[in-house]
């Protein structure tokens, strides 16, 4: 079999995209993610701070030193809408567990507050085209989370995962707006296109597309780019999903069968 080398060498890279997440997340709120040696910093100083930092990054990604200077520009001038998304999160982690007794409490310790940080971060390098950084800043927030979002899925305001361990949502994902998941969701793809020669097409919409106010409860299994799930509606725990949902129903599995032990078997 060939060996297969990387292109270039990225040797001490993901420390960097690590360092320059801790570095945007202090932007978004230093009492959380701050660095005890510069808490006293301002915003604008936090703020350039990261974004030099950011062009560092780019450096090992993009090769032209004016796309670099475009792409963080841009990103900076749309952090303010990032930022005003991830409260709407908070508000929605708060309005929708009742065992969340404070924001404070939801943005040091909920695992859906933690992933959002990135993912909203990084969706927005995504679509500006920014090669590898943004899957690289998905994979992190994984690995503390056990949550898997990929930086492609598209993702509207309000949105909680309640206690979050093994969910997955791909990368064509729609959801929309006021969406509350659980544990072990999948939002994937029912099948992969080939080519002529047997290749995985790339691209493609491949994941389903989630209405506004949905819950999706724990386990439940949503697959494929046709398919939709209207507005209100409730998919329960363990569901396998492979076609749309009107609004306004309630999709369950089969009930369980209950019935008395019997102690001499």
């Amino acid at each position: 079999m060939k060996r297969i080398i990387p292109t270039q060498n990225y040797c001490g890279v993901k420390e960097e995209v690590i360092e320059l997440i801790g570095r945007l997340r202090s932007i978004l709120c230093s009492k959380i993610y701050g660095e005890t040696d510069r808490d006293a910093d301002s915003r604008k100083e936090r703020e350039d701070y990261a974004f030099e930092y950011m062009k560092k990054v780019l450096k090992n990604f993009v090769g032209d030193e004016s796309e670099i200077e475009s792409i963080v520009k841009n990103f900076a001038e749309n952090f303010p809408e990032i930022e005003k998304s991830l409260w709407t999160d908070v508000e929605a982690a708060y309005r929708g567990d009742p065992a969340a007794y404070s924001y404070d409490e939801i943005m040091l310790a909920y695992p859906s507050y933690e992933v959002m940080t990135v993912h909203r971060m990084a969706h927005e390098l995504y679509k500006m085209n920014v090669p590898i950084l943004p899957r690289v800043m998905a994979e992190f927030a994984h690995s503390r989370t056990g949550i898997d979002i990929h930086p492609g899925a598209v993702i509207g305001d309000y949105f909680f995962i309640d206690h979050g361990t093994g969910v997955v949502i791909g990368e064509t994902a729609l959801i929309r707006e006021n969406v509350k998941i659980y544990q072990g969701v999948t939002l994937g793809a029912k099948s992969f296109e080939k080519d002529d020669a047997g290749n995985l097409v790339k691209g493609g919409q491949r994941h389903p597309e989630i209405g506004n106010h949905v819950i999706i409860y724990a386990g439940a299994t949503v697959l494929g780019g046709d398919t939709k799930i209207g507005d209100y509606s409730v998919i329960g725990g363990n569901v396998w999903l492979t076609e749309s949902v009107p609004e306004n129903q309630f999709v369950y599995a089969q009930q369980v069968e209950v019935r008395q032990r019997d102690n001499n078997q």
